[in-house]
């Protein structure tokens, strides 16, 4: 955090600074930023309330890379940050923004925020960002894609959760590179009418039940996983995971934490994933705190098991947001480091080809399982791996950017998914005309059945191998 005195005095004009971040409320943009010249690479100006930006932006900075304005006041897209020559990452979140003006993104765009806005369209010069590589477009209004979109050849990561798409574009699922993509909470996209909905076979769990405890063992801006006991008896108490879900629609840029605890709910049982064992019911804030989204109960990963990598950071994260358990700077403190996992506790750098084989033949179990049930993960990466080598036998965690989209083939029988092609898509001039997917969309998924066997038939062959040798 810098400061804004210090800045305008001059204090940092020969410093050299490379990134900038003032968050003191502002009536204008300083004008100060613009004389550290050409070493300056990242400036965040997040909960300023600034709604504009000079005109000489790019050619004072010309250095720039990232500049992040979450929770500012630019009702439009500042058209300002088009000409940075050098500008690849753009964070825009909850401004209220409404519109993009044609040709205000800059060429060499890789990473684009908007996450939590009230845009009801993209402007078809997104084509020109042929570096885009991931977008994050989660709470915002958007009722359909332009097809100049599929000129952007190597996005790599698409999060359209909570907005009004009525279909998905087919060009979507040409992109040769697309490898994450949610769309939860959109018309298209399987009804959770009522919030999630609880399987029969699925215990509710009483709080009063549980005990857990502090502090939490990983926090994230949606939500909190504490280790407890749940305690079924006077007499026997089984040790337990609870993760607590809680945020709005804008509270991560994958997707809502409703979302990822319906699709927890929908996934069910498999030896490939975290087993949920049940439903907190009861939980304090479910009457007193508007942004609390439910729990869930889980069991216990077993010892041996780790992830298999950290979290890659693509875009700026959102900022932590407080819990009602933190009584303390320290305690928040801990919170906003519980989910950098120091080195050890990830998996090993390598693994033997046979090893990685047999830890992929759950994982291509759970994939198969979640497609049957109409689920696609949206963020399969080592990050969300748990796997022991000793056991050679992975699980498959993190519903984060989760989209339950089964029975969609049944949409326009009920009428209530997906509307007619004479819906508000033939009004839309991004549209051009192009059908989108209103029938069940499992055929893009379609090879995911085939990955059991396919990985088990690279297992034989590696053994033989072995064998020969």
């Amino acid at each position: 955090m810098h400061s804004l005195e210090i800045l305008q005095s001059g204090g940092y004009r020969h410093a050299g600074l490379t990134r900038l971040k003032l968050s003191c409320l502002l009536t204008s943009f300083p004008p100060e930023i613009l004389e550290l010249g050409d070493t300056l690479e990242e400036l965040d100006l997040s909960d300023t309330g600034i709604s504009q930006l000079p005109s000489n932006l790019s050619t004072a900075l010309p250095n720039l890379k990232t500049i992040i304005l979450d929770r500012c006041n630019f009702t439009t897209f500042p058209v300002e940050l088009a000409t940075c020559p050098a500008l690849e990452t753009i964070v825009l979140r909850s401004n209220n923004m409404t519109s993009i003006p044609e040709n205000a993104f800059p060429p060499t765009l890789r990473c684009l925020v908007l996450t939590d806005n009230r845009l009801t369209r993209l402007p078809k010069s997104i084509s020109r960002c042929q570096h885009l590589r991931s977008c994050m477009l989660v709470a915002n209004q958007l009722r359909t894609l332009p097809r100049d979109m599929a000129s952007c050849k190597e996005l790599t990561e698409l999060r359209l959760s909570c907005n009004r798409l009525r279909k998905l574009p087919h060009w979507l699922f040409t992109l040769p590179k697309l490898a994450f993509l949610s769309f939860a909470s959109n018309p298209c996209a399987a009804p959770m009418a009522n919030g999630y909905h609880k399987p029969k076979s699925l215990s509710s769990i009483p709080w009063s039940e549980l005990e857990v405890r502090q502090p939490p063992s990983i926090s994230s801006p949606a939500s909190t996983t504490y280790e407890g006991l749940w305690h079924q008896s006077p007499h026997y108490a089984e040790d337990v995971t609870v993760t607590l879900f809680r945020g709005g629609r804008g509270a991560r840029d994958e997707g809502c934490p409703a979302d990822e605890l319906a699709a927890y709910l929908a996934a069910g049982a498999h030896e490939g994933l975290v087993a949920v064992l049940g439903l907190v019911e009861g939980h304090p804030d479910e009457e007193n705190d508007s942004l609390h989204q439910g729990g869930i109960v889980t069991q216990v990963v077993p010892e041996g098991y780790v992830r298999l990598g950290q979290e890659p950071v693509s875009c700026p994260p959102p900022p932590m947001v407080s819990r009602s358990t933190s009584s303390s700077t320290s305690s928040q403190q801990q919170q906003s480091t519980a989910r950098e996992e120091p080195p050890s506790q990830t998996g090993p750098a390598r693994l033997p080809p046979q090893t990685i084989l047999e830890l992929l033949t759950p994982l291509a179990g759970a994939l198969a399982h979640l497609h049957e049930r109409g689920i696609s993960h949206g963020a399969l990466a080592p990050h969300n791996v748990l796997a022991s080598v000793e056991d050679r036998h992975a699980l498959l965690d993190g519903f984060g950017a989760a989209t339950v989209y089964a029975g969609l083939g049944k949409a326009n029988e009920a009428g209530d998914r997906v509307e007619s092609d004479n819906s508000d898509e033939e009004e839309e001039e991004d549209d051009d005309g192009e059908e989108g997917i209103d029938e069940d969309p499992s055929e893009f998924w379609d090879g995911v059945g085939g990955l059991v066997e396919r990985v088990e038939e690279r297992k034989s062959r590696a053994m033989n191998r072995d064998k020969e040798r």
